[in-house]
Protein backbone atom coordinates (compact mmCIF):
# COMPACT_ATOMS: atom_id res chain seq x y z
CA UNK A 1 0.00 0.00 0.00
CA UNK A 2 1.30 3.77 -1.00
CA UNK A 3 2.34 5.89 2.03
CA UNK A 4 -0.10 8.73 2.77
CA UNK A 5 1.26 12.05 2.28
CA UNK A 6 2.75 14.17 5.10
CA UNK A 7 -0.32 16.31 5.14
CA UNK A 8 -1.99 13.07 6.73
CA UNK A 9 0.59 12.10 8.58
CA UNK A 10 -1.60 12.58 11.77
CA UNK A 11 -4.20 10.58 11.06
CA UNK A 12 -4.04 6.84 12.08
CA UNK A 13 -4.11 3.92 9.41
CA UNK A 14 -6.41 0.85 9.99
CA UNK A 15 -4.83 -1.84 8.17
CA UNK A 16 -5.37 -4.05 11.12
CA UNK A 17 -3.04 -2.50 13.00
CA UNK A 18 -4.14 0.50 14.36
CA UNK A 19 -3.80 2.88 17.20
CA UNK A 20 -5.09 2.23 20.73
CA UNK A 21 -8.87 4.47 20.28
CA UNK A 22 -7.14 7.05 22.65
CA UNK A 23 -3.85 7.59 20.20
CA UNK A 24 -6.56 7.90 17.14
CA UNK A 25 -8.85 10.56 18.38
CA UNK A 26 -5.52 12.35 19.69
CA UNK A 27 -3.76 11.99 15.65
CA UNK A 28 -7.26 12.93 14.41
CA UNK A 29 -7.24 16.20 16.60
CA UNK A 30 -3.68 17.13 15.51
CA UNK A 31 -4.79 16.27 12.10
CA UNK A 32 -7.49 19.11 12.21
CA UNK A 33 -5.71 21.57 13.91
CA UNK A 34 -2.93 20.99 11.40
CA UNK A 35 -5.66 21.65 8.31
CA UNK A 36 -7.66 24.97 10.49
CA UNK A 37 -4.13 26.65 10.96
CA UNK A 38 -3.32 25.94 6.69
CA UNK A 39 -4.53 22.94 4.74
CA UNK A 40 -1.44 23.41 2.70
CA UNK A 41 1.37 23.44 4.38
CA UNK A 42 3.91 20.88 3.94
CA UNK A 43 5.77 19.03 6.67
CA UNK A 44 9.00 17.71 6.74
CA UNK A 45 8.63 13.58 8.25
CA UNK A 46 10.79 14.24 11.30
CA UNK A 47 9.23 16.92 12.14
CA UNK A 48 5.48 15.21 11.79
CA UNK A 49 7.15 12.61 13.76
CA UNK A 50 7.70 14.79 16.98
CA UNK A 51 4.20 16.28 17.11
CA UNK A 52 2.84 12.71 16.51
CA UNK A 53 4.82 10.70 19.07
CA UNK A 54 4.64 13.53 21.49
CA UNK A 55 0.86 13.61 21.70
CA UNK A 56 0.72 10.00 22.41
CA UNK A 57 0.91 9.30 26.20
CA UNK A 58 3.14 6.19 27.04
CA UNK A 59 -0.08 5.50 29.12
CA UNK A 60 -1.02 4.03 25.09
CA UNK A 61 1.86 1.21 25.25
CA UNK A 62 0.39 -1.96 25.83
CA UNK A 63 1.99 -4.09 28.84
CA UNK A 64 3.00 -1.58 31.66
CA UNK A 65 1.68 -3.16 34.57
CA UNK A 66 2.37 -7.02 33.52
CA UNK A 67 6.50 -5.98 33.40
CA UNK A 68 7.24 -7.78 37.28
CA UNK A 69 8.48 -5.24 40.03
CA UNK A 70 10.74 -6.32 42.64
CA UNK A 71 13.01 -3.75 44.84
CA UNK A 72 16.50 -4.40 46.26
CA UNK A 73 18.13 -1.93 48.67
CA UNK A 74 21.88 -0.69 48.01
CA UNK A 75 22.88 -2.34 51.02
CA UNK A 76 21.48 -6.34 50.13
CA UNK A 77 24.02 -9.06 49.72
CA UNK A 78 24.85 -10.21 46.12
CA UNK A 79 23.34 -13.20 47.42
CA UNK A 80 20.42 -12.30 48.83
CA UNK A 81 19.84 -10.06 45.51
CA UNK A 82 20.37 -13.18 43.57
CA UNK A 83 18.33 -15.24 45.65
CA UNK A 84 15.12 -12.98 45.50
CA UNK A 85 15.48 -12.44 41.60
CA UNK A 86 15.83 -16.08 40.94
CA UNK A 87 12.89 -17.15 43.48
CA UNK A 88 10.79 -14.30 41.89
CA UNK A 89 11.33 -15.31 38.38
CA UNK A 90 12.60 -11.79 37.38
CA UNK A 91 15.20 -10.90 35.68
CA UNK A 92 15.48 -6.46 36.45
CA UNK A 93 15.39 -4.83 40.14
CA UNK A 94 15.21 -1.67 41.00
CA UNK A 95 17.71 -0.62 43.76
CA UNK A 96 16.61 1.34 46.43
CA UNK A 97 18.69 4.13 48.95
CA UNK A 98 17.58 3.96 52.48
CA UNK A 99 20.65 5.15 54.02
CA UNK A 100 19.36 7.29 56.99
CA UNK A 101 21.29 10.65 55.76
CA UNK A 102 18.26 10.92 52.78
CA UNK A 103 15.39 10.33 55.63
CA UNK A 104 13.18 12.95 55.49
CA UNK A 105 14.63 14.78 52.81
CA UNK A 106 14.74 12.72 49.65
CA UNK A 107 12.40 13.23 46.95
CA UNK A 108 10.14 10.49 46.17
CA UNK A 109 11.58 9.53 42.91
CA UNK A 110 15.26 9.38 44.60
CA UNK A 111 14.38 6.72 46.43
CA UNK A 112 15.37 4.89 43.07
CA UNK A 113 18.61 5.27 42.58
CA UNK A 114 19.34 2.55 39.75
CA UNK A 115 18.94 -0.91 38.40
CA UNK A 116 20.51 -4.32 38.58
CA UNK A 117 20.16 -7.90 36.48
CA UNK A 118 20.42 -10.68 37.14
CA UNK A 119 22.82 -11.90 34.32
CA UNK A 120 25.46 -9.01 35.72
CA UNK A 121 25.48 -10.28 39.15
CA UNK A 122 25.60 -13.89 38.29
CA UNK A 123 28.70 -13.53 35.35
CA UNK A 124 30.26 -10.72 38.32
CA UNK A 125 30.08 -13.45 40.46
CA UNK A 126 31.22 -16.56 38.43
CA UNK A 127 34.74 -14.08 37.73
CA UNK A 128 35.63 -13.18 41.18
CA UNK A 129 35.11 -17.45 41.88
CA UNK A 130 37.74 -18.04 39.08
CA UNK A 131 39.84 -15.30 40.59
CA UNK A 132 39.77 -16.97 43.95
CA UNK A 133 40.30 -20.24 42.38
CA UNK A 134 43.18 -19.03 40.03
CA UNK A 135 44.87 -17.38 43.36
CA UNK A 136 44.74 -20.00 46.17
CA UNK A 137 44.51 -23.24 44.28
CA UNK A 138 41.91 -24.68 46.88
CA UNK A 139 40.18 -28.11 46.43
CA UNK A 140 37.41 -27.49 48.32
CA UNK A 141 36.60 -24.49 45.94
CA UNK A 142 35.81 -27.09 43.24
CA UNK A 143 33.70 -28.95 45.82
CA UNK A 144 31.41 -25.63 45.91
CA UNK A 145 31.17 -25.30 42.56
CA UNK A 146 29.56 -28.57 42.31
CA UNK A 147 27.07 -27.80 44.21
CA UNK A 148 26.29 -24.77 42.19
CA UNK A 149 25.94 -21.58 42.61
CA UNK A 150 23.88 -20.64 45.49
CA UNK A 151 26.54 -22.92 47.53
CA UNK A 152 28.86 -20.32 46.08
CA UNK A 153 27.36 -17.62 47.47
CA UNK A 154 26.83 -19.06 50.88
CA UNK A 155 30.20 -20.47 51.52
CA UNK A 156 32.60 -17.70 49.76
CA UNK A 157 31.88 -14.42 52.02
CA UNK A 158 34.17 -12.18 49.40
CA UNK A 159 31.91 -12.97 46.77
CA UNK A 160 28.62 -13.77 48.44
CA UNK A 161 28.06 -11.13 51.42
CA UNK A 162 29.53 -8.27 48.79
CA UNK A 163 26.47 -5.35 49.02
CA UNK A 164 24.58 -4.66 45.75
CA UNK A 165 25.93 -1.04 45.91
CA UNK A 166 29.32 -2.29 45.17
CA UNK A 167 28.56 -3.35 41.96
CA UNK A 168 28.71 0.40 40.89
CA UNK A 169 32.56 0.36 40.64
CA UNK A 170 32.18 -2.25 38.01
CA UNK A 171 29.22 0.24 35.96
CA UNK A 172 26.97 -2.79 36.29
CA UNK A 173 23.98 -0.64 37.46
CA UNK A 174 21.95 0.78 34.97
CA UNK A 175 20.37 4.80 35.59
CA UNK A 176 17.07 4.21 36.94
CA UNK A 177 15.58 7.01 34.62
CA UNK A 178 11.92 7.58 35.57
CA UNK A 179 8.72 8.18 33.99
CA UNK A 180 4.97 8.89 34.25
CA UNK A 181 2.35 7.28 32.71
CA UNK A 182 1.14 10.73 31.37
CA UNK A 183 4.16 11.29 29.94
CA UNK A 184 4.80 10.65 26.04
CA UNK A 185 6.21 8.27 23.89
CA UNK A 186 8.52 10.87 22.27
CA UNK A 187 9.34 11.26 25.91
CA UNK A 188 10.29 7.64 26.31
CA UNK A 189 11.84 7.37 22.89
CA UNK A 190 14.30 10.31 23.87
CA UNK A 191 15.53 8.82 26.74
CA UNK A 192 15.72 5.06 25.71
CA UNK A 193 18.03 6.44 22.56
CA UNK A 194 20.53 9.27 24.33
CA UNK A 195 21.04 6.82 27.36
CA UNK A 196 22.76 3.57 27.36
CA UNK A 197 19.22 1.64 29.37
CA UNK A 198 16.91 -1.19 28.24
CA UNK A 199 13.75 0.07 30.34
CA UNK A 200 11.82 2.82 31.42
CA UNK A 201 10.73 2.24 34.86
CA UNK A 202 7.25 3.83 35.38
CA UNK A 203 6.20 5.44 38.44
CA UNK A 204 3.07 6.42 39.94
CA UNK A 205 3.27 9.68 42.99
CA UNK A 206 2.95 10.27 45.99
CA UNK A 207 2.05 6.73 47.07
CA UNK A 208 1.78 3.73 44.42
CA UNK A 209 6.04 3.59 43.81
CA UNK A 210 6.98 2.03 41.18
CA UNK A 211 4.12 -0.02 38.86
CA UNK A 212 5.80 -1.22 35.70
CA UNK A 213 8.41 -0.80 32.73
CA UNK A 214 8.10 0.89 29.46
CA UNK A 215 10.35 -2.22 27.58
CA UNK A 216 12.86 -1.40 24.71
CA UNK A 217 10.82 -4.15 22.45
CA UNK A 218 7.26 -2.67 23.17
CA UNK A 219 8.55 0.79 22.51
CA UNK A 220 9.27 -0.91 18.88
CA UNK A 221 6.21 -2.83 18.83
CA UNK A 222 4.24 0.51 19.29
CA UNK A 223 5.97 1.92 16.36
CA UNK A 224 5.44 -0.34 14.06
CA UNK A 225 1.78 0.42 14.51
CA UNK A 226 1.89 3.40 12.35
CA UNK A 227 2.66 1.54 8.92
CA UNK A 228 2.01 3.02 6.44
CA UNK A 229 2.08 6.90 7.49
CA UNK A 230 4.57 8.63 5.93
CA UNK A 231 6.68 9.37 8.24
CA UNK A 232 7.38 6.32 9.65
CA UNK A 233 7.54 4.72 6.23
CA UNK A 234 10.01 7.02 5.44
CA UNK A 235 12.65 5.55 7.87
CA UNK A 236 11.12 1.93 8.82
CA UNK A 237 11.04 0.92 4.49
CA UNK A 238 14.72 2.08 4.22
CA UNK A 239 17.34 -1.24 3.44
CA UNK A 240 19.81 -1.69 6.40
CA UNK A 241 22.78 -0.98 4.29
CA UNK A 242 21.42 2.96 4.10
CA UNK A 243 21.86 3.20 7.59
CA UNK A 244 24.81 4.21 9.69
CA UNK A 245 24.03 2.35 13.21
CA UNK A 246 25.96 3.79 16.37
CA UNK A 247 27.91 0.73 17.15
CA UNK A 248 29.81 -0.51 13.89
CA UNK A 249 32.53 -2.75 15.38
CA UNK A 250 32.17 -6.66 14.91
CA UNK A 251 29.74 -8.82 16.49
CA UNK A 252 30.95 -11.28 19.55
CA UNK A 253 30.83 -14.75 17.84
CA UNK A 254 32.29 -18.03 19.13
CA UNK A 255 32.92 -21.12 17.72
CA UNK A 256 30.88 -24.08 18.63
CA UNK A 257 33.82 -26.43 19.35
CA UNK A 258 34.73 -23.63 22.40
CA UNK A 259 33.31 -23.62 25.48
CA UNK A 260 30.82 -22.23 27.33
CA UNK A 261 32.94 -20.27 29.61
CA UNK A 262 34.37 -18.80 26.23
CA UNK A 263 31.16 -17.37 25.30
CA UNK A 264 30.52 -16.21 29.23
CA UNK A 265 33.93 -14.55 29.36
CA UNK A 266 32.95 -12.73 26.26
CA UNK A 267 29.22 -11.64 27.66
CA UNK A 268 30.99 -10.25 30.91
CA UNK A 269 34.13 -8.63 28.82
CA UNK A 270 31.93 -7.04 25.58
CA UNK A 271 29.07 -6.19 27.82
CA UNK A 272 26.98 -7.49 25.10
CA UNK A 273 23.18 -8.95 24.42
CA UNK A 274 24.55 -11.72 22.72
CA UNK A 275 27.47 -13.80 21.48
CA UNK A 276 27.14 -15.43 17.64
CA UNK A 277 27.74 -19.18 17.62
CA UNK A 278 29.52 -20.02 14.34
CA UNK A 279 30.88 -22.92 12.93
CA UNK A 280 34.55 -23.47 12.56
CA UNK A 281 34.87 -24.49 8.86
CA UNK A 282 31.95 -22.64 6.91
CA UNK A 283 31.60 -19.54 9.55
CA UNK A 284 28.11 -19.70 9.30
CA UNK A 285 25.56 -18.51 12.08
CA UNK A 286 24.30 -21.86 14.22
CA UNK A 287 23.35 -20.30 17.39
CA UNK A 288 23.88 -17.77 19.59
CA UNK A 289 24.33 -17.44 23.91
CA UNK A 290 22.07 -14.83 25.59
CA UNK A 291 22.49 -12.82 28.70
CA UNK A 292 19.27 -14.66 29.44
CA UNK A 293 20.70 -17.42 28.39
CA UNK A 294 22.66 -17.51 32.16
CA UNK A 295 19.93 -18.37 34.20
CA UNK A 296 20.47 -22.02 32.53
CA UNK A 297 23.90 -22.25 34.22
CA UNK A 298 22.15 -21.47 37.70
CA UNK A 299 19.09 -23.45 37.98
CA UNK A 300 21.11 -26.42 36.50
CA UNK A 301 24.51 -27.12 38.93
CA UNK A 302 26.07 -29.88 36.10
CA UNK A 303 25.97 -27.00 33.86
CA UNK A 304 27.43 -24.59 35.79
CA UNK A 305 30.09 -27.26 36.66
CA UNK A 306 31.26 -28.10 33.43
CA UNK A 307 31.35 -24.42 31.67
CA UNK A 308 34.81 -25.19 31.17
CA UNK A 309 34.96 -28.64 29.30
CA UNK A 310 31.24 -28.36 27.91
CA UNK A 311 31.36 -26.95 24.30
CA UNK A 312 28.80 -23.99 22.85
CA UNK A 313 27.11 -26.25 20.55
CA UNK A 314 25.98 -28.72 23.34
CA UNK A 315 24.90 -25.93 25.48
CA UNK A 316 22.53 -24.46 22.43
CA UNK A 317 21.01 -27.48 21.84
CA UNK A 318 20.16 -28.24 25.80
CA UNK A 319 15.92 -27.76 25.51
CA UNK A 320 15.04 -25.89 28.72
CA UNK A 321 11.13 -24.47 29.38
CA UNK A 322 10.45 -24.39 25.91
CA UNK A 323 6.82 -25.83 26.11
CA UNK A 324 4.50 -23.14 25.56
CA UNK A 325 0.36 -24.34 26.36
CA UNK A 326 -1.92 -22.83 23.16
CA UNK A 327 -3.72 -21.23 26.49
CA UNK A 328 -0.59 -18.83 26.78
CA UNK A 329 -0.08 -18.19 23.13
CA UNK A 330 -3.72 -17.01 22.64
CA UNK A 331 -2.65 -14.68 25.55
CA UNK A 332 -2.68 -10.90 24.51
CA UNK A 333 0.28 -10.76 22.79
CA UNK A 334 1.45 -7.57 23.16
CA UNK A 335 1.39 -7.65 26.89
CA UNK A 336 2.94 -11.12 26.97
CA UNK A 337 5.77 -10.31 25.16
CA UNK A 338 7.11 -7.24 27.57
CA UNK A 339 6.11 -8.91 30.24
CA UNK A 340 8.22 -12.32 29.08
CA UNK A 341 11.00 -10.19 27.92
CA UNK A 342 11.50 -9.56 32.07
CA UNK A 343 11.54 -12.57 33.26
CA UNK A 344 13.91 -15.62 33.42
CA UNK A 345 12.01 -18.58 32.80
CA UNK A 346 11.10 -17.35 29.34
CA UNK A 347 9.68 -19.50 27.24
CA UNK A 348 9.02 -17.06 24.55
CA UNK A 349 12.44 -16.75 22.99
CA UNK A 350 13.71 -18.45 20.05
CA UNK A 351 15.63 -21.68 21.28
CA UNK A 352 19.92 -20.80 21.63
CA UNK A 353 20.18 -22.77 18.03
CA UNK A 354 17.67 -20.63 16.44
CA UNK A 355 19.09 -17.37 16.59
CA UNK A 356 17.49 -14.47 15.50
CA UNK A 357 18.87 -13.00 12.11
CA UNK A 358 18.13 -10.83 9.08
CA UNK A 359 20.06 -10.59 5.44
CA UNK A 360 21.77 -7.42 5.16
CA UNK A 361 19.07 -6.52 2.46
CA UNK A 362 15.94 -6.37 4.71
CA UNK A 363 14.27 -3.36 5.76
CA UNK A 364 14.54 -1.76 8.94
CA UNK A 365 10.97 -3.02 9.15
CA UNK A 366 11.34 -6.27 8.45
CA UNK A 367 13.56 -6.10 11.30
CA UNK A 368 11.56 -4.79 13.58
CA UNK A 369 8.83 -6.62 12.95
CA UNK A 370 10.98 -9.78 13.48
CA UNK A 371 12.83 -8.65 16.76
CA UNK A 372 8.79 -7.91 18.34
CA UNK A 373 7.33 -11.37 17.20
CA UNK A 374 10.37 -13.04 18.65
CA UNK A 375 10.73 -11.07 21.85
CA UNK A 376 14.21 -10.62 20.83
CA UNK A 377 16.40 -7.35 21.99
CA UNK A 378 18.55 -7.83 18.69
CA UNK A 379 19.14 -9.26 15.22
CA UNK A 380 21.97 -10.82 13.81
CA UNK A 381 23.47 -9.57 10.76
CA UNK A 382 24.22 -12.17 7.91
CA UNK A 383 24.91 -12.18 4.52
CA UNK A 384 24.32 -14.44 1.57
CA UNK A 385 26.17 -16.92 3.10
CA UNK A 386 24.78 -16.91 5.88
CA UNK A 387 27.77 -15.40 8.16
CA UNK A 388 27.60 -13.13 10.29
CA UNK A 389 28.38 -9.33 9.62
CA UNK A 390 26.64 -7.36 12.45
CA UNK A 391 24.63 -7.08 15.04
CA UNK A 392 21.46 -4.90 14.78
CA UNK A 393 19.99 -3.77 18.70
CA UNK A 394 16.90 -2.32 19.30
CA UNK A 395 18.62 0.64 20.65
CA UNK A 396 19.92 1.21 17.38
CA UNK A 397 16.30 0.68 15.97
CA UNK A 398 14.96 3.34 18.08
CA UNK A 399 17.80 5.29 17.59
CA UNK A 400 16.14 6.08 13.78
CA UNK A 401 13.17 7.39 15.23
CA UNK A 402 14.78 9.88 17.85
CA UNK A 403 15.99 13.05 16.15
CA UNK A 404 18.99 13.94 17.29
CA UNK A 405 18.35 17.45 17.83
CA UNK A 406 15.92 17.38 20.68
CA UNK A 407 16.17 17.20 24.42
CA UNK A 408 14.35 15.54 27.18
CA UNK A 409 13.20 16.71 30.64
CA UNK A 410 15.25 13.86 32.67
CA UNK A 411 14.48 13.15 36.29
CA UNK A 412 17.67 11.34 36.59
CA UNK A 413 17.02 10.60 40.54
CA UNK A 414 19.75 9.81 42.94
CA UNK A 415 21.77 7.31 40.46
CA UNK A 416 24.30 9.69 39.44
CA UNK A 417 25.06 11.04 42.77
CA UNK A 418 24.98 7.73 44.90
CA UNK A 419 26.73 5.31 41.92
CA UNK A 420 29.74 7.66 41.25
CA UNK A 421 30.18 8.09 45.06
CA UNK A 422 30.14 4.33 45.11
CA UNK A 423 33.20 3.83 42.21
CA UNK A 424 35.25 7.01 43.70
CA UNK A 425 34.41 8.96 41.01
CA UNK A 426 32.76 12.91 40.37
CA UNK A 427 32.01 14.79 37.69
CA UNK A 428 34.26 18.35 37.37
CA UNK A 429 33.56 20.92 34.33
CA UNK A 430 31.37 17.84 32.63
CA UNK A 431 34.21 15.20 32.25
CA UNK A 432 34.12 12.32 35.21
CA UNK A 433 37.60 12.17 37.21
CA UNK A 434 38.50 9.56 39.65
CA UNK A 435 38.96 10.66 43.42
CA UNK A 436 42.23 9.79 44.41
Amino acid sequence: MQSRKIADVLNVSDGGRGLENKEKNLSSNLHNDHDNQNQHVQIDSGSALQQFLDHIPISAIAGIKNSPVLELKAGDSIRDAIHALYKKDIFSAAIVDTSDSHAGSIRFSDRYIGLIDFTSMVLWCLEEFDKIKNDTMENHLMDLENDGLFSILDQVPQIGLTKVSELAKSFLWEPFFPVNMDDTVLHALLLLSKHRVHVLPVIQEPQAGLIGYVTQNAVVQHLLQSSELEWFDSIADKNISDFRFESQENPSCVYGDQTVANALDLLWQNQTCAVAVVDRQTKKLVGNVRNGDVYNLVKNNDLLRNRSILTVKEFIHIETDKVVTEQAIEHDHGALLTAGSLRLKNSFIPRMDLPVANKETETLKQIMEHTTETNSSFSFLINDNEQVTGLLTLRDIILQFAPPNMNSSINGGGFFEFALEQSGCQVKNGTMVRNH
